[in-house]
């Protein structure tokens, strides 16, 4: 819903509502609301972090699947006849809990694999003689265009936490997680998906990059990448990539910042998560 639309009936009465409770008229569209609750976060009748919450809730209602998914470029999968051998590294590796399985095809999705079911077989010794096929999952399929809200209101009538994002020629987009819309009301949540880097603010990736999080303070991202970023106005170096983009950027954005080369890997509505960083080949 564009900010100064006017809602539909079915929510024009929980809007007015809201905006009664702190002591507004009757708001004509969300952009309205928002005013009335800013001003009442201003006086001190909501704190801040509810009024990002509220902010969040109203813009999944305006988001669809494609702005905050995991690009398929992204996505750890397992092949359907990989070995134990060959997919419990990577599975490890990841730290992932729920894997896309691929059958024949590259776009072929034929079940969705949960880590803990693997847990008693290999205490067992028995993960060998069981096809990885039996222990699937059904896979949940939305097309890219699907709203936020609608999808949020699907994974929890199913029980699902993963879906498949499929383009409009039925192949694979990416993938969607509960937590993926979740963050985009309460802001980002720390667990296996986001913590790449466990503890380590820089990891060098196999192709000679750097998978850096946003947050690393700049005086230790210049140490290491021998860099000259200016820590005065800002903390981070997600504030530097931000700044020079001139917008928050999403997931895929790339913006070349003096020798380095950047690349936004994972972001919200918020703030930018995640970035791989090269180093740009001399001429």
């Amino acid at each position: 819903m564009p900010p100064d639309s006017t809602p539909p009936l079915s929510q024009k009465t929980w809007i007015n509502k809201l905006a009664h409770a702190f002591g507004g008229g009757d708001p004509r569209n969300t952009s309205e609301l928002l005013n009335i609750l800013r001003d009442s976060c201003n006086r001190q009748l909501i704190d801040s972090e509810a009024m990002s919450i509220i902010e969040g809730a109203l813009q999944v209602s305006d988001m669809q699947v494609r702005e905050v998914m995991i690009p398929r470029t992204q996505m750890t999968v397992v092949k359907a006849e990989q070995k134990p051998e060959e997919y419990l590294p990577l599975i490890i590796k990841s730290a992932h809990s729920r894997f896309p399985v691929l059958g024949e095809d590259a776009d072929e999705i034929i079940g969705i694999l949960l880590a803990k079911d693997l847990l008693l077989l290999l205490v067992e010794n028995k993960l060998d003689k069981v096809h990885i096929r039996n222990l699937l999952r059904p896979a949940i399929k939305v097309p890219e265009s699907k709203r936020l809200n609608v999808l949020l209101k699907e994974f929890r009538d199913t029980r699902n936490h993963m879906a498949i994002v499929v383009n409009e020629y039925g192949g694979i987009a990416g993938l969607i997680t509960i937590e993926d819309v979740l963050e985009q009301i309460v802001g980002d949540i720390e667990d296996e998906h986001d913590s790449h880097l466990d503890d380590h603010l820089i990891k060098k990736a196999d192709d000679g990059s750097h998978i850096v999080k946003a947050g690393i303070p700049i005086d230790e991202f210049n140490d290491y990448f021998k860099s000259n970023f200016d820590d005065e106005i800002f903390d981070t170096i997600g504030g530097i990539v931000v700044n020079e983009f001139g917008h928050l950027p999403e997931r895929n954005e790339t913006i070349n910042i003096g020798k380095l080369h950047f690349t936004v890997l994972n972001s919200s509505n918020r703030a930018i998560h995640l970035l791989q960083v090269q180093k740009q080949s001399q001429s």
